[in-house]
Formats: C-alpha cells, sequence, structure tokens
C-alpha cells in the first residue's frame, strides 16, 4: 500500500510539475511576445510623433520668417551643421529615429532629418520619466506572472490530487492482492474514470479465470495423488510378501529387494512431487539427515543395470564422506537422473562419479559430448526452469525446479577430450555447525 501511494503522489508531483512548466514557458512566451509588440508601438509612437513635430516646426519657418523654436521639458532641437553647440550624446548618429540616448544624464528618444532650411536636425524627446513607469510595469507583469504561476501550481496540486485520488485507491486495492488467495476482485472507488473500469473489468476477468485454473489443478493433483500412489503401494506390498517367501531363489530375492527398493523411492519422490505441485515452500521440512556418499553408492549400484552389454564402466572418484540434510527422494532422483543421462549418452568408456567433502557431487561421461551452444541452451533453460522444449535428459527441467527450492546449483560442462561433466552443488543443504 505504500509503495502504491508513493507511485500515486509521484505520479501526482509529475503532473504538477508539467502543468508547472507549461505555465512558465506560456508565461514567458506571453511575456516575450509583449515586450516586442510593445517596443514595436513605442518606436511608431515616438517615430510619429518627432516626425509632426519637425514637419510642424519646417511649416512655421516657411510660413514665419521670423519663427524660433523654443525648447520644453521635454523636447529640444538642435542643428547639426556645426553653428551651435550639441551634447555628446548626439555626435555620430545617423539619419532616422534612436532610441535610448542619453543626453545630459537623461534617457531620450531621438530624430535626426535633413532639413531646407536648417540643415540637419535633432528633436529629443525626455522619456526619462516614461521609462521609469516602463520599468515599473514590467516589474509588476514579472510579479503578477510569478503569482499566476504559483496559484496555478497550487489550483494544480488540489486538482491533480482529486484527480489522482480514485487511482491511488484503485493502485492500493490491486496492491492487497495476495498469490493464492481465492475469489479476489478489485473495485473502481467513486469519481474513478471510465479506463480503469476497463482495466477493473479485465483484471476481474482474468482473477476469475486464475482462481478456475487453480481448482482444476487442484482437483487434477487430488486425482493423480490418489492414482499414482495405489500401483506403487500395490507392488510395495507384493514385493514386500514376496521377500517373506523362504524358498525364493537368492538371485529372484536380488532382483524383488531392488524392485521393493525402487517402488519405495518412486512412492517418497511421488510425495515429493506433490508437495512441490501444491506448496514448494514445504520441501526443506522433508528433510532428513543423509550421508550423501553412501546415497551414491547405492545410486549406482541402482543404475547398474543401464549399462546393459556397453563396453561402459562406472567407476568411483574421490568420495568423501558428506551430511547433508535433505529430503531423501528428490537427492536420490537429482543423482540418478544425471548418472543416467550419462550412461545413457554414453557407448565406451568410464562413467566417473566423485563426491567432495563440500557437499559437491561430479558425474564426468565419456559420450557423444555437447557443443557449447548446447550447454548454453541447457542453463538458460535451468534459468527460466520451464521453458518450452526439452533440455537434453529426462525430468532435467523438473530436477532444476526441486534445486531451485533447495539452493542447489546444478551446471553442466563439456569434458575434454570428449564427454560431459555435470556438476550437483547440495552444499547449501549441509547442516550448520553445532545443529
Amino acid at each position: 500500500m505504500v509503495e502504491a501511494a508513493r507511485r500515486a503522489k509521484s505520479l501526482r508531483r509529475r503532473m504538477v510539475a508539467w502543468l508547472l512548466a507549461f505555465s512558465a514557458l506560456i508565461s514567458v512566451l506571453v511575456f516575450a511576445v509583449g515586450t516586442h509588440v510593445h517596443e514595436h508601438a513605442e518606436h511608431a509612437a515616438w517615430r510619429a510623433l518627432l516626425r509632426s513635430e519637425l514637419a510642424a516646426i519646417e511649416d512655421h519657418s516657411a510660413r514665419d520668417p521670423s519663427y524660433r523654436w523654443q525648447d520644453s521639458d521635454t523636447l529640444r532641437l538642435f542643428r547639426l551643421d556645426g553653428s551651435q553647440p550639441v551634447p555628446e550624446g548626439l555626435h555620430g548618429l545617423h539619419d532616422g529615429l534612436h532610441d535610448n540616448v542619453r543626453l545630459d544624464g537623461r534617457l531620450s528618444v531621438v530624430m535626426i532629418r535633413p532639413s531646407q532650411r536648417f540643415g540637419r536636425l535633432a528633436l529629443a524627446l525626455d522619456i526619462e520619466d516614461f521609462h521609469e513607469l516602463e520599468s515599473f510595469a514590467e516589474r509588476s507583469a514579472v510579479l503578477a506572472g510569478a503569482v499566476l504561476i504559483v496559484v496555478a501550481g497550487l489550483a494544480a496540486w488540489l486538482g491533480v490530487g482529486r484527480l489522482v485520488r480514485p487511482l491511488a485507491l484503485f493502485a492500493d486495492d490491486i496492491g492487497r492482492l495476495r498469490a493464492g488467495a481465492q475469489a479476489q476482485r478489485v473495485e473502481v472507488p467513486a469519481g474513478g474514470s471510465s479506463e480503469l473500469y476497463v482495466i477493473a473489468d479485465a483484471l476481474n476477468a482474468y482473477l476469475k479465470r486464475n482462481d478456475q485454473f487453480v481448482q482444476r489443478e487442484r482437483v487434477f493433483i487430488t486425482t493423480a495423488s490418489h492414482e499414482l500412489r495405489t500401483p506403487v503401494a500395490v507392488i510395495v506390498g507384493a514385493a514386500g510378501l514376496a521377500l517373506d517367501n523362504p524358498e525364493l531363489p537368492p538371485m529372484a530375492r536380488q532382483q524383488l529387494q531392488r524392485v521393493l527398493h525402487t517402488a519405495q523411492g518412486v512412492e517418497q519422490l511421488i510425495q515429493l512431487l506433490l508437495v512441490l505441485a501444491r506448496d514448494p515452500a514445504r520441501l526443506p521440512a522433508l528433510s532428513e539427515r543423509i550421508e550423501l556418499d553412501q546415497v551414491l553408492r547405492q545410486v549406482v549400484d541402482d543404475h547398474a543395470h543401464l549399462l546393459g552389454d556397453k563396453q561402459l564402466a562406472i567407476e568411483f572418484g574421490a568420495l568423501s564422506p558428506c551430511v547433508i540434510l535433505a529430503p531423501p527422494g528428490v537427492v536420490e532422483a537429482a543423482i540418478g537422473n544425471l548418472l543416467r543421462n550419462a550412461v545413457e549418452n554414453s557407448d565406451r568408456g568410464v562413467v566417473r562419479v566423485s563426491l567432495t567433502a563440500d557437499a559437491v557431487a561430479t558425474i564426468e561421461d565419456p559420450g557423444h559430448g555437447m557443443a557449447p551452444e548446447e550447454i548454453s541452451t541447457i542453463h538458460a533453460r535451468l534459468a527460466r526452469v520451464g521453458g518450452e522444449g526439452q533440455a537434453p535428459g529426462i525430468g532435467l527441467e523438473l530436477i532444476a525446479r526441486l534445486c531451485e527450492h533447495l539452493g542447489w546449483k546444478l551446471a553442466f560442462a563439456p569434458r575434454q577430450p570428449q564427454g560431459t561433466v555435470a556438476t550437483l552443488d547440495l552444499g547449501r543443504s549441509r547442516p550448520r555447525e553445532g545443529a
């Protein structure tokens, strides 16, 4: 719930940030365009005013030769023909309108144009007071824009909060869904948008289909549990009764003991597989104390018949005594699977089985060997467990799932000059010191 709320707040902040950025961009653009238009309008007004005044001066002079211009507080006329001194700010100015010219320490706008009677004339308009008023107006506009952005941000924060609230509540509802729970549904809060109803309907339909699938799986597991255990129990019982016969030939007794041992192992493995299908977390609870080196010897003995008439032998390498805590059926199935694959993929030579004191079992076969690409494919399938297709070896992906839940590591590598090395690291199942 906290994570959903954090994400909802993040969405809210993002939306408000975008709205503020948009408002700021619009404000800057409006201010820039307004300033640009204002400058053009201002220049046009100055140009029209000063041209009109210069035209009026020439007109008066033409009608009245004795007319003399009198400077005012804001308008001053200068002759640039050298007949009178002029302020330094007028030196070097060309004909036309000049803005922000400083004359005697004050800002002025100056119009310079030639006159037939007086030569070049410069009419200066004092705009110092106007400039101060203009600066005040610009500062007021900037302040108003900042206030507008702040107000827009507050309004966006409150508005977006109301808009995002149904989504946040909906996300909290989804966050409360739990794996394995039945009859779960999500509801759209009041004020939710039509899109939330579409999502809720699709999710509820999925949850309903998932409930139906889980129910079918439970029925199948229950049925399979009974159907698989019954024939194995019959085999175990029949083999036990046959072994009670004192007149049983030694060879037949040996084979029946193998049948009984194998059937008991299959019975235990079925139980473990059913646990894996129902609740894999229960696997460690089925662990027992196992002498791993003895299990290896027993597994090799049980699979010796697979050699048949092959020019192949199974030999032990270094077999260090080692004790682990693990489900016996899983250990026997995992090692037996690897040994069976080694025998089936080899024609001649020696299959070597070894064990380190750190509970790392290694099976080296002289078989056909696997290319690096095939080994990479196996590792990829073991990593995702349950991918499409079959990796080399019967039940390899199932063993990988069991290894995953028990913390074991299964790896393959090429053997030189030919063959494959399978390594099963059961070190995570070693008992802790003092246990």
